[in-house]
């Protein structure tokens, strides 16, 4: 479902034979259309780390047609902490949402295990654009972005109103209280093993600054600019509800404020293309409710906190799920970002970046760096420009990763020994750097730190800007974190 899709995967030629997921995907249009005739072509869309999405092209006795695929990645629906609905409810959502109006894609059918496909289901096909940066520079969308923030505030109010109750949908969905949200989160992410102090102390914060519970409604928790198909008329759909829940309503409207998904455009907060006045005039035309900017400011940070703990979710997903594609590894690295935007928003203050140092290398040649530069560039240049679709978009995922790479190789070591100088001091500790992570870890896990220890913030802001740095230098908040503190 975008205006460009890329793809991957060689079509099915009218001369080869159909492969098991054409034959699958040829059964489920046979019994869904009485008009069908011949699929024509099954192209899986790039991007899709915890689903995969394909374009379907067919024959029919009134014409070529053309139908979107939704399923489980590698057609598994893997048992998620998050109580995710799965994708019959996902569905159910769509038809619900659209009857409500907020704009959706017809859903024609619900997948069953009869179809060999996994959980799944069919929707129409819509024309727009997709894409979040896209959305923010397209020239065919320059009328519509300024009224697009204002819209979004009027479907987020159609959407709340939804009953859950009369639909069903209470049934289907788990409740969450904002504090079991932070908790649930919380203790994710602590499953891992991993330690992460920006985080902890984020989850602090969240925790001492609970906004007002009030009733449960349906949350589609994952709307956003990236989630929501835009033509020059507007917003033609809402997608993705594949994390929807019933809980505080507000999470929706901070969520499409939070930085990850301005693509760059820190100046207008709601989606990179709104002011976030417009979507609060929006959001109370219809429901009649002005909500508090600090409620929204409270979600803005839990969706940092939140995406830095799925952004770890997905290295999990590498070391131990079905899809073992190289976008995984890549995503879990931009959970530095997230831990930077947490830092921007209730810790800001002056922050230096470390030096960097030449890679460690052998005396023979090429030099380590020499070597990773090379498969880069063959990878970002002549694999990408002779491979198509999702294969190209994983070329220069993975090029991607090896700038990473290189940058740890001359950063990393000047950053560590940073960080492990700041922690002796702190801790009072000789402790190793593993260890005094740990620490400071459980030490705000169980409340023996307190948020306004002296040297706390600094270190923190010190750690995760010098990470980011490593991790994703263009990103937008490292500029903000650096011009933090700065006449």
């Amino acid at each position: 479902m975008n205006s460009a899709p890329a793809t991957t995967g060689a079509d099915r030629l009218d001369s080869s034979p159909m492969s098991d997921l054409d034959e699958h995907v040829d059964a489920v249009l046979r019994r869904t259309f009485s008009n069908h005739e011949e699929l024509l072509a099954v192209r899986r869309l790039s991007g899709g780390a915890s689903q995969e999405t394909y374009r379907i092209d067919f024959q029919t006795s009134d014409g070529p047609r053309r139908v979107a695929m939704r399923r489980a990645a590698g057609g598994i629906e893997r048992a998620d902490v998050t109580g995710r609905p799965g994708l019959a409810v996902e569905a159910k959502l769509f038809r619900v949402a659209r009857e409500a109006g907020v704009p959706s894609p017809e859903i024609y059918a619900v997948l069953d295990e009869t179809d060999g496909l996994g959980p799944g289901f069919l929707m129409a096909w819509l024309e727009g654009e997709t894409v979040g940066s896209k959305i923010l520079r397209a020239k065919e969308l320059e009328e519509i972005r300024p009224r697009l923030a204002h819209e979004c505030g009027v479907i987020l109010a159609k959407l709340h109103a939804i009953d859950p109750v009369a639909t069903g949908l209470a049934q289907d969905l788990k409740t969450v209280s904002t504090e079991s949200f932070v908790r649930e989160m919380w203790e994710r992410y602590q499953s891992y093993g991993s330690a992460m102090p920006m985080i902890d102390y984020t989850a602090r914060w969240l925790l001492d600054n609970l906004p007002p519970e009030s009733t449960a409604k349906l949350v589609h928790n994952d709307f956003r600019n990236g989630n929501l198909m835009v033509t020059p008329q507007g917003v033609t759909a809402v997608l993705d509800w594949e994390l929807a829940h019933l809980g505080d309503p507000i999470r929706d409207l901070g969520w499409i404020c939070t930085n990850s998904w301005r693509f760059g455009n820190r100046e207008m907060p709601v989606g990179g293309f709104g002011r976030l006045e417009d979507l609060l005039d929006g959001y109370e035309s219809v429901s009649g409710t002005r909500v508090a900017e600090e409620h929204v400011h409270f979600w803005e940070v839990f969706g940092s906190f939140w995406w830095a703990v799925a952004c770890l979710e997905m290295a999990e997903a590498y070391r131990h799920g079905p899809d073992k594609t190289v976008e995984r590894p890549g995503i879990a690295r931009r959970s530095s970002e997230c831990q930077v935007d947490c830092a921007n928003l209730i810790i800001p203050g002056p922050v230096e970046l470390v030096e960097a140092s030449s890679p460690p290398t052998s005396a023979d040649m090429p030099r380590v760096d020499e070597l990773l530069e090379s498969v880069r560039d063959f990878l970002r240049n002549d694999a990408r420009q002779a491979l198509e679709g999702r294969n190209a978009f994983l070329s220069l995922v993975a090029s991607n990763s090896l700038d990473i790479v290189l940058r740890e190789l001359t950063l990393t070591p000047a950053h560590l020994a940073a960080e492990e100088a700041r922690l002796k001091e702190l801790l009072d500790s000789d402790a190793s750097l593993e260890s005094l992570r740990q620490a400071l870890a459980l030490g705000l896990r169980d409340g023996s730190i307190a948020l306004d220890r002296p040297g706390l913030s600094g270190h923190l802001r010190a750690t995760v800007v010098n990470q980011l740095a490593i991790d994703q230098p263009k990103y937008s908040g490292l500029a903000a974190a650096l011009k933090a503190g700065r006449p």
